[in-house]
């Protein structure tokens, strides 16, 4: 039945939304298909529903082609499965907390691998039940700290979630491939350009990690590319491996005084003005950079850590907050932020500025060893053998030829400097450059994490228990409708693709007569007895100019005008995306809107 919108539940807007900040933020309000509730939270209007409903259709179908299974959780869990996998922990204030009248604490579901777990545990025994693919489309809720963007990042927001269950890695190894490729074909039908990123797991676990990255201006997530196909988010890049130094000719580490020397560009000025080098002059990156951090547990706990870069580097904290924790042996996600004068008051030793491991190994002041008791980690880029102008300790002190191995070591080396466009990408296939992109989906392979920790066991062949092994598969499918929005639009509104559009057809009757409004219904009945779907703006005493306006921002792909020429048997059809038009013959209408449609489903 045509959508009418004399009757739609309907209310569109001339001005943005002043707390909008992103296009598709801006027109989803405008054009009446989501209103906001709450800071990140949006309450989703026929019009929205109907999009919404065409993705997750789309999501779905391909779901359901490889065999995956839907089922439905509820969003509000029990507190004991997450606390035997310690996400309860881990998850930190991200995490929904909330307890029922009786004091039992519970949550709202961010993910829902415990009770995938826990369900496939209670009804499978035996490894004739496996494998097995689940998968619902359910409402998650994460705590944001800064909700922006619309529908991108929510508070509350509908994912795709599916996990596979399988016996041995070979079979996960499938389960992941096959859901890789139903993402490819996912996104492909939503019309989205996607980059495969290696990725880190975070709080999920597990061993291999993939993001689905859609390239925009206006992604959180940064990305690199080669042009050799290595593709990874920034935070999982490795660092190219670098060979070892032959120290056997390198000076003996020797302390200088380096007066005001507090900074790296002070500290080379300081050094080619005191202690000039005869074949070149000192640079940044001959400096060794050491920065203390304090790292933020889920509990809350500060722990300090020390981070030792070249000079020339900045540390890129979001890279090293993904891989300190297992350095630490923490679970969990952890924040990272530079350490204040309160973390660093019992440790006078270490002076502001004058910061380094030590003059030698024997008087080393960093490392979990040491007198300060502080771990000491050092980017791949500080080799075994390499020589360095580091902090003495002293206040307006140096030591020059530092040598990594001889002089001074490490607990651990951590990826902890920013990636630079022109960096060469790992795996050698070229030199790195920079994107930004918005997280669409990601795939983990789990590995046993969650079925050890709530014993998800099957009995194999011989008879013997066997752990089964998991994969994790989520796609944002709101973001997904947002991301969509955001590519396709103009000045004028909203231009839906028509897999996913409330309507094939938007219909504008305009002009006063009865006949005109009467002629206009007669071709929407047409249009909808051959399968097609329509807006019908019906709306009496509303100007053409409204109608008009409407029809563009609420951004259905073809509009039919039925206005002055309807006397002499014509209509006007329009292309809301390439914004041309053209005049036919009424009876003709139908015959040409259904052309169109086949020969958009053709070409995609």
């Amino acid at each position: 039945m045509a959508i009418c919108l004399s009757q739609l539940f309907l209310r569109t807007l001339r001005d943005d939304p002043s707390d909008a900040e992103v296009i598709s933020h801006k027109l989803l309000v405008r054009a009446g298909y989501i209103r906001r509730a709450a800071p990140g939270i949006y309450t989703w209007l026929p019009l929205g529903l109907s999009v919404l409903n065409k993705v997750q259709n789309i999501v779905r179908e391909e779901m359901n082609a490889i065999g995956a299974q839907e089922v439905h959780f509820p969003a509000l869990l029990p507190r004991e499965p997450y606390e035997a996998t310690n996400r309860w922990d881990e998850y930190g204030d991200n995490l929904f907390r909330l307890k029922d009248r009786k004091g039992a604490d519970m949550l709202l579901a961010p993910t829902h691998e415990e009770m995938f777990t826990l369900l496939v545990k209670d009804l499978y025994t035996s490894y004739k039940d496996l494998p097995v693919y689940l998968y619902q489309i359910q409402t998650k809720y994460r705590d944001e700290a800064r909700p922006r963007a619309g529908l991108l990042r929510g508070r509350e927001f509908i994912m795709k979630d599916s996990y596979s269950f399988n016996l041995d890695d070979k079979g996960l190894e499938e389960a992941y491939n096959a859901h890789r490729g139903a993402y490819q074909r996912i996104f492909e039908r939503l019309g989205l350009e996607i980059v495969i990123v290696q990725a880190q797991s975070g709080a999920m676990g597990g061993s291999r990690s993939e993001e689905f990255l859609h390239p925009t201006p206006i992604g959180e997530d940064t990305f690199v590319r080669s042009a050799g196909g290595y593709a990874a988010n920034v935070e999982a890049v490795t660092t190219y491996p670098l060979e070892t130094v032959d120290a056997s000719n390198t000076p003996a580490a020797n302390v200088r005084k380096t007066p005001q020397a507090t900074t790296i560009e002070s500290l080379v000025q300081v050094s080619n003005e005191l202690y000039p080098r005869e074949n070149c002059s000192w640079e940044a990156k001959d400096t060794l950079k050491t920065l203390i951090v304090a790292v933020i547990l889920p509990d809350g706990e500060r722990r300090l850590a020390a981070i030792g870069i070249p000079g020339d580097r900045n540390v890129d904290l979001s890279r090293v907050e993904v891989n300190i924790g297992a350095l630490l042996g923490v679970g969990g996600e952890v924040e990272v932020e530079p350490a204040n004068e309160n973390d660093l008051k019992d440790f006078p030793q270490l002076v502001k500025g004058y910061i380094g491991p030590g003059v030698s190994r024997e008087q080393q002041l960093l490392g979990e060893e040491s007198a300060t008791g502080i771990p000491f980690y050092i980017d791949p880029r500080i080799v075994e053998g390499s020589a360095w102008i580091a902090g003495a300790n002293q206040a307006e002190h140096h030591v020059y030829d530092a040598v990594v191995g001889r002089d001074f070591v490490a607990d651990a080396t951590i990826e902890a400097c920013e990636v630079r466009e022109g960096d060469m990408a790992p795996d050698g296939s070229g030199e790195l450059y920079t994107a930004r992109g918005i997280e669409m989906g990601h795939i983990f392979q789990l590995g046993r994490k969650y079925a050890e920790a709530l014993e998800l066991k099957v009995l194999d062949q011989d008879g013997k228990l066997q752990t089964v092994t998991m994969g994790s598969y989520g796609v944002g499918v709101t973001r997904a409708l947002a991301a969509i929005a955001e590519k396709n639009n103009d000045e004028k509104g909203l231009i839906w693709p028509r897999n996913i559009a409330p309507a094939d057809v938007h219909v504008v009757a305009t002009g006063k007569g009865e006949e005109i409004l009467a002629g206009a219904q007669k071709l929407v009945d047409e249009l909808e007895a051959a399968g097609i779907d329509v807006i019908f703006d019906d709306r009496p005493k509303v100007s053409p100019g409204v109608k008009f306006k409407d029809s563009e921002l609420l951004g259905v792909p073809t509009i039919i005008v039925v206005g002055r020429g309807y006397a002499d048997g014509k209509i006007e059809i329009r292309d809301r995306r390439t914004g041309s038009s053209r005049e036919v013959d009424l009876d003709e209408a139908v015959a040409q809107v259904q052309q169109e449609i086949t020969a958009e489903e053709v070409s995609a």
